[in-house]
Formats: C-alpha cells, sequence, structure tokens
C-alpha cells in the first residue's frame, strides 16, 4: 500500500515527523531573529492585523515561505539521494505541495477571522447610531472579504485538481504492485475488486484524512493563540463562573467528551464494515462464477450467500442507528454549546459584536480540530476494512497470516 509510493515508508515517514519538529521547534525559536538577518522587515511584538489580501504578502508570510521551501528542499534531497524511488517526485514533492496548500488554507481561516471584527462592528455602530459608519468604510470591508475569497477559491481549486493526480498516481503504483504478483494472489476471495476498486478508495481516504489531520493541528497552531487572547474578555462561565484560559478549556473539555461518546458508540462498527465487504465479495464472486460455468450461481447458493449480505447489513443498519444518534446528538448540542458559555459575557455587554464573531469563529475551529475523530469516524471505519482486505495481498506475498476479520 504505502511501499509502492513511497521511498522506504516505515523510515520516511518517522524522518518526516523528526524534521518537521525540528524545524517548527527552529521556527519558533530562531525564526523571527534570522529573518530579520536576511533582511525580511519582521516587526517586533504583536502589530494590528492586515485586513484583506495584503495578509498574505507581509513580511511574515514571506519569510516563512522562503523557509518552507528550503526545509522541503533539504528534505526532498535527502530522500532523492538516500533512496531514490520511481514516485518520489509524487509521493515526497507531491506531499511537500500538498502540506503548504494545507497550511495556506488555514491562513484564509485566519485572515478571514481577522476581517470579521471590523467589519461586524462597524455593522454594530451602524445600526445603533446613524451616521456613524460611512458607506464607503462598510464597502470596502466588503471588498477585502472578496479579495481573500477570490485567492482562497484560486488555491482551492489548484489543489483539487493536483490532489486528485495525486491519488490517481498513488493508485496506479498500487495496481502496478499488486498486478506484477497476480499469480500470488489471483485465488484470493476479491482480489479483482481489491485491486480494481479498493487502491483507489484507499489511496483517496489516507490522503482525505491525512490532510484533515494536519489541517487540524494547524489550525490549532493558528488559532489558539488567537483563543487564549480572546479569553480575557470572557467574564465567566454559567455554574462554574471564572476559571483560566476559559475558551480553550472549554473548547477542550468539550471536544474530549465528544471523542469519547462517538468511540464508544462506535467501536463495533469497524468489524461489521469489514465483514461486510467479505460477504458481498463472497456474492458477487459466486455470480461472476456463474457467468462462466452453468453449475456454478445456483438459485440455493445465492440465496445462502444474499441471506449473509442481508444479516450483515441490518446489523450494520442497527449499530449505525445508535452509533448516529450519539453523533448527531452531541453535532447538534456544539452549534449552541459556545453561545451557552458566553450567556454570563454577552449579558454583562462585555464585548462587541465584531468580538462576538471573532470568538465563534476561533472557538469553532478550535473545537472542530480537537473533534477530529468525531468528524472523520465513519471514513475511518472505512479506511480500517479497506487496509485489513489490501493487507491480505502484502500478507501473501511476505508469507504472512491473512488478517482476521474482527
Amino acid at each position: 500500500m504505502f511501499r509502492s509510493f513511497f521511498p522506504q515508508p516505515k523510515l520516511f515517514f518517522l524522518s518526516a515527523l523528526i524534521w518537521t519538529a525540528i524545524v517548527v521547534a527552529f521556527w519558533y525559536l530562531l525564526g523571527d531573529d534570522i529573518g530579520r538577518w536576511l533582511g525580511f522587515n519582521l516587526p517586533d511584538g504583536e502589530t494590528e492585523p492586515v485586513i484583506g489580501v495584503g495578509f498574505f504578502v507581509t513580511p511574515q508570510f514571506l519569510w516563512f515561505y522562503c523557509y518552507y521551501l528550503f526545509v522541503s528542499a533539504v528534505f526532498a534531497l535527502f530522500w532523492f539521494t538516500y533512496s531514490p524511488h520511481r514516485w518520489q517526485w509524487w509521493s515526497v514533492v507531491g506531499s511537500q505541495l500538498i502540506l503548504f496548500t494545507t497550511y495556506f488554507s488555514v491562513q484564509v481561516m485566519v485572515a478571514i477571522n481577522e476581517w470579521r471584527r471590523p467589519f461586524f462592528d462597524a455593522v454594530q455602530n451602524a445600526l445603533s447610531k446613524e451616521g456613524s459608519v460611512t458607506s464607503d468604510l462598510l464597502y470596502g470591508l466588503i471588498i477585502d472579504f472578496a479579495s481573500i475569497a477570490f485567492v482562497a477559491i484560486i488555491v482551492l481549486v489548484m489543489t483539487n485538481f493536483f490532489v486528485k493526480h495525486y491519488v490517481f498516481r498513488w493508485r496506479t503504483a498500487m495496481n502496478n504492485y499488486y498486478v506484477s504478483r497476480w499469480e500470488e494472489v489471483r485465488t484470493i476471495e476479491g482480489a479483482s475488486q481489491r485491486i480494481q476498486e479498493d487502491t483507489m478508495r484507499f489511496a483517496s481516504i489516507v490522503e482525505d484524512l491525512g490532510v484533515k489531520i494536519i489541517e487540524s493541528v494547524m489550525t490549532l497552531f493558528a488559532f489558539l493563540p488567537v483563543l487564549f487572547a480572546l479569553s480575557k474578555y470572557v467574564t465567566e462561565f454559567p455554574l462554574i463562573g471564572q476559571i483560566p484560559a476559559p475558551l480553550f478549556n472549554a473548547a477542550l473539555a468539550w471536544s474530549i467528551f465528544g471523542t469519547l461518546v462517538v468511540a464508544i458508540a462506535g467501536a463495533k462498527l469497524p468489524g461489521l464494515y469489514f465483514k461486510n465487504q467479505r460477504v458481498e465479495a463472497a456474492y458477487r464472486k459466486e455470480l461472476v462464477y456463474g457467468e462462466d460455468h452453468a453449475d456454478r450461481a445456483q438459485p440455493p447458493t445465492l440465496r445462502e450467500l444474499f441471506d449473509n449480505v442481508r444479516k450483515n447489513y441490518f446489523r450494520l443498519y442497527f449499530h449505525y442507528c445508535y452509533f448516529d444518534i450519539f453523533r448527531y446528538s452531541y453535532l447538534q448540542a456544539d452549534n449552541i454549546f459556545v453561545y451557552v458559555i458566553l450567556i454570563p459575557t454577552i449579558a454583562a455587554g462585555a464585548i462587541t459584536f465584531g468580538l462576538l464573531q471573532q470568538i465563534l469563529t476561533a472557538f469553532g475551529q478550535v473545537s472542530s480540530s480537537f473533534q477530529y475523530l468525531v468528524n472523520s469516524w465513519a471514513t475511518i471505519v472505512e479506511l480500517q476494512s479497506i487496509h485489513k482486505r489490501l493487507a491480505g495481498f502484502e500478507a501473501t506475498f511476505e508469507g504472512r497470516k491473512m488478517p482476521e476479520l474482527a
């Protein structure tokens, strides 16, 4: 699954994690000093945020673009030299490009959040006092938002186009790898489907989940400082009163609660999903045999195989029923949770409308990042099932035991 596309996968991903930790630590410890030494006009301390598309071309961003290009080139050059691989440009450099566009999409959310405060404060002032805000100011802020959205759309479209090609290259690598060993795996149940369908689904889901978890981590890095800064405006929580870093602690506690609820409720789904693919494959295989052999796919056999399909689907529906009850109940409660904890602050008139919008966005982003498992559980279940099926091929190659059903 991975070795067909990535050079020495275990070592590659381990080195990627170590290198990422090193360059991130270096950036936060010495990044500003080195940037100034190289001539970038980096400010000392906090400055007023830039509103609009100029947010992405400040000296801080320009220096980061150069830094990211350099550390990515060093990592890629090492792997190109240490372990050359047919797909290295896609697996190494392509992954770095996806990582950068993920970072950029997070910064788009930060830029929009910075825009919310002046815009909604202006709206509040305009509604509360006639003539206090000019139309030019509001039009200007709308144009600022449009400029951010325009850049975001261009990057999003180009990224989606590239990711489609990235996923198909990964599928091609897996397809070539398995087809070259067809004689070893042709007798495995559902072999044709595993090569034709599961390779594409595996590559697509891994890429999607990988991007989401990276985006969640980057979102935390981007919005946690914002959330900490905004916590000073929150006076107290209902029933609890005052606590340190109230918004951060509330987001963390609420997300952990949701993750535990969903994980416990969905514990049986991976095994059922895997078994579902097994019984479907057995039914489909018998039908395929029946096309070429008159003595196969007889009604009693098909009836028995389809009964297995039906029973497993009904079990899956039952378990998904109570799983969805817990998951959707939590997600609906999540929509109003932040308003509930902000009621004392809102009632005291301690924040403006624009500040409220900033808090809602920052809290939502941090909470959503912590809720990665909640939002991705169904996809993770599907991935576990596909991984087990493809692992059967690799177990055959290496003489290992096939993965168990449960």
